[in-house]
């Protein structure tokens, strides 16, 4: 739960500073919840048992009043930042 949350925040992030052009090929998410914790560059959301945290930026368009308690829906895309392609074993 943690990994993929993690991994949801990372990957949110690396969507704000990535160039529109890549990010608009990007499947859009969506998450809808009440919100838990917000600040300047987050906004955490409880789906379920979970908790997301989703990466946000001043450039992110907010309607309403954003605050602890308010239901949300959070419309995100994932884009890989980095790929680091590890070498295969070889077979013995």
């Amino acid at each position: 739960m943690k990994t993929r949350l993690l991994a949801a925040t990372l990957l949110c992030g690396s969507l704000l500073a990535a160039s529109p052009l890549i990010a608009a090929d990007a499947k859009t998410y969506q998450v809808t919840g009440p919100v838990l914790e917000v600040t300047p560059t987050t906004v955490t959301v409880q789906k379920g048992d979970e908790k997301w945290e989703i990466s946000r930026s001043k450039s992110t368009k907010i309607t309403g009043d954003l605050k602890v308690g308010a239901k949300v829906t959070i419309y995100y895309r994932m884009v890989a930042d980095e790929v680091e392609v590890k070498d295969a074993k070889a077979k013995k």
